[in-house]
């Protein structure tokens, strides 16, 4: 099979079903920006932790469905894809709530860094943030399961308590805000 096929040479791209719209649609920016998250987790599965990484996998296969999901044209794909659960929400719930058990209060917002790992976390999570506005501009032209919203929101949340916790599992201190008055 052969990887370039010359149909992007002029600035367009195929949806899933056919359609073609430019290379800034605000569809491609949304599954590009989900592409790119995909690719931060894969270097945070690659480089955290063993303990800290047990659920990225599951990540990286739901982002692989937002994705697809984002990249059909819903008039016009007959492909079957396949499509998030509440349990994929839920299981990132849940490892918010066990990472917080584990983690001290929180006394004032946190600055990004105190390690490489860190810092990774904290960049994947800006990321997901940019996806999940992506996400809102598409939704205000065309209708998306907002599942997909619900589950890209909850993962900016996973990945910032996550910071945390790769800080603490680092011994890492975390960099308190301490804003001039």
């Amino acid at each position: 099979m052969k990887i370039y096929t010359k149909t992007g040479d002029k600035g367009q791209t195929s949806l899933i079903g056919g359609t073609r719209v430019s290379k800034h649609h605000v569809r491609i920016e949304a599954y590009g920006t989900i592409d790119e998250l995909n690719s931060w987790i894969g270097l945070l599965h690659s480089t955290l932790p063993a303990s800290a990484i047990n659920i990225m996998p599951e990540i990286q296969d739901r982002l692989f469905t937002i994705g697809s999901l984002l990249a059909a044209d819903p008039e016009k794909s007959r492909m079957t894809l396949p499509q998030l659960e509440q349990a994929d929400i839920l299981l990132l719930e849940n490892e918010i709530d066990a990472m917080n058990e584990v983690l001290p209060e929180m006394r004032s917002f946190v600055l990004p860094g105190g390690s490489i790992g860190v810092s990774q976390v904290h960049i994947a999570r800006c990321v997901c943030r940019r996806a999940e506005r992506c996400i809102t501009t598409l939704m205000e032209h065309a209708e998306i399961n907002n599942d997909i919203l619900v589950y890209v929101n909850r993962l900016s949340d996973y990945l910032f308590v996550l910071s945390r916790r790769v800080g603490q599992l680092e011994n890492a201190a975390e960099i308190p805000w301490k804003p001039r008055v």
